[in-house]
């Protein structure tokens, strides 16, 4: 495998900032910038921000302090806090960029003032030095697959709506690219949305709009690029008064989304080893922040609009059903049989086992 060196200029050994050891190089006692983008999503508060925090401790023998900020979901808010970061000589920053063209000018002066950037999840412009996702296109395909699945004969009986996810995000169009990829000459798409922001209520407004263009009978199943526009899509369906809902995908393993799964409500979602991909931003991070090239942390490449040859490391995801809720987000600890089987869903965990 290709080994991933850092962006020219952005990890040098020398700076005004951080303790240093002997060579010039800092010391455990770092100071590491974390920008997450949203706090509608569960897994950003809940998964990777305290995972990231662990894994940089475990690695600097909890010398290190971590900066966290969230833009809840404001580009111009996030472009600020990248600004603060730098005015504060963070050593390294990882950022999960709202918008990745507008943050691009922010990784440049990071880039200016000698802070290496790690882009996490998703995939910012500007010289960044280091990323890590889960693989975006398999994504896509897990999903599409799924839904093929789901409908087996019936996917020539009707028409299919995607909903996919905010133009702004880089990985959205991964996802829908994958998922087009397995979908096409195989359905009929009736109608095709970019959801502004992921939002939910977006989708939900989509999906009538979908309903009424289309006609809820038609409707033979819904691509949903993750979880938060699943259920809003669902909402819509159910207003609609269909007498038994179409399957519908999603990502991200959210608790409620796991419940409508066990419940059968929603068909499939994509389960995304979080500890796998922060462990990989601290490891890059702290390294950057040491002024030490990437290697092993990095093993793959991927090109942004702006810079080639990015050092990168992609996760693997899962394919998330009611067949295996038991052996993946309860075996790992991300959800409990007690969180997912409340009262309501009591008699569906029961037929599906779940302990």
């Amino acid at each position: 495998m290709t080994v991933g060196l850092a962006a020219c200029g952005s990890a040098k050994e020398s700076g005004d900032n951080g303790d240093k050891g002997d060579g010039g190089k800092k010391t455990d006692a770092l100071k590491i910038g974390l920008l997450l983008p949203e706090n509608q999503t569960a897994r950003y508060e809940k998964f990777d921000k305290p995972l990231i925090e662990k894994k940089i401790s475990e690695l600097t023998g909890g010398k290190a302090k971590v900066s966290y900020v969230n833009a809840k979901q404001d580009a111009t808010l996030q472009t600020q806090q990248m600004d603060t970061m730098i005015t504060n000589k963070m050593d390294a920053i990882i950022l999960d960029s709202v918008d990745s063209k507008a943050i691009a000018g922010s990784v440049k002066k990071a880039d200016d003032a000698d802070i290496p950037v790690v882009a996490f999840d998703r995939l910012a412009e500007g010289p960044i030095s280091g990323y890590t996702s889960f693989d975006n296109a398999q994504v896509g395909k897990a999903q599409g697959e799924a839904l093929l699945k789901a409908l087996g004969d019936k996917a020539k009986d009707g028409q299919i709506v995607m909903m996919n996810g905010a133009k702004t995000d880089p990985n959205a169009g991964d996802y829908k690219k994958g998922a087009h990829s397995v979908l096409d000459g195989k359905v009929k798409i009736g109608k095709e949305y970019d959801t502004k922001e992921w939002k939910p209520e977006n989708a939900n407004a989509n999906m009538e709009g979908a309903i009424s263009a289309i006609g809820k009978d038609k409707i033979v199943g819904v691509y949903s690029a993750n979880d938060g526009m699943a259920g809003g899509i669902i909402t819509a369906l159910k207003g609609a008064g269909l007498d038994k809902l179409p399957p519908v995908t999603g990502q991200d393993a959210e608790l409620a989304a796991v419940q409508r799964i066990v419940a059968g409500e929603q068909y499939q979602s994509v389960y995304k080893p979080y500890k796998g991909e922060a462990d990989a931003a601290a490891e890059m991070a702290v390294k950057l922040a040491k002024g030490e090239k990437l290697g092993a942390e990095a093993p793959d490449k991927v090109d942004s609009p702006t810079t080639k040859g990015v050092p990168a490391k992609l996760i693997d995801v899962v394919s998330l059903t009611k067949e295996n809720v038991q052996d993946t987000v309860i075996k790992d600890k991300i959800w409990t049989v007690e969180e997912i089987c409340t009262a309501k869903y009591k008699a569906a965990c029961d037929k599906l086992g779940l302990k």
